[in-house]
């Protein structure tokens, strides 16, 4: 037996949710992250919490808890309301639409200072990125396929790529990156977006 003391884990392990929904993800304090869980996942979790209703609360806790989750299914499906904290998928809409408009307005000979803008940029944003498995994804994309900015098509196709992978790991089809310049630049030829 030692007699060594043992260190005393952190609070957020020690007090850690005994079941995690499906889909939940966890932020490095141990405690549900809502910028890297879908809103779907995060009202499940409410939902789950409210499946447990308390004896004294007889049929009418029961019905009010049922109605409580039913209110929060259909709601996980509608996605956040708009004035919610934004969750993983509305937080990677959003920055897949800044990132490919920046590709889209980068210059076709872009400056030696422009060049370096743009790669720490990438870089800045792969260590700030709020949902922190997304932001860890991303450091080993750029680790194995740094950022392309010698033009607008090679950042752009560059970018695509960059979004291809993340489409494939979450089972969404690939998009053809030799369509992204009418995807978000000149607008597609059937004049739709005109």
């Amino acid at each position: 037996m030692s007699t060594e003391a043992q260190p005393e884990q952190p609070a957020a392990v020690a007090e850690a949710p005994k079941r995690i929904p499906k889909g939940v993800v966890l932020g490095k304090d141990g405690k549900p992250c809502r910028s890297c869980t879908s809103f779907a996942s995060w009202a499940n979790q409410t939902k789950s919490s409210l499946k447990t209703p308390s004896s004294s609360g007889g049929s009418a806790g029961t019905a009010a808890a049922a109605a409580m989750a039913a209110t929060a299914a259909a709601a996980a499906t509608a996605g956040p309301p708009a004035d919610c904290p934004a969750d993983v998928e509305t937080l990677g809409r959003g920055t897949w639409t800044l990132l490919h408009t920046i590709a889209a307005q980068y210059p076709t000979q872009p400056s030696p200072g422009q060049q370096a803008d743009i790669k720490g940029f990438m870089g800045i944003l792969s260590r700030l990125y709020p949902c922190w498995v997304c932001a860890e994804d991303f450091q080993k994309f750029l680790a194995k396929s740094p950022v392309r900015t010698a033009s607008r098509d090679d950042f752009g196709r560059w970018l695509c790529a960059a979004h291809n992978e993340v489409n494939v790991k979450l089972g969404k089809p690939e998009f053809d990156c030799n369509l992204w310049e009418e995807r978000w630049r000149t607008g597609w030829k059937d004049g739709r977006c005109d």
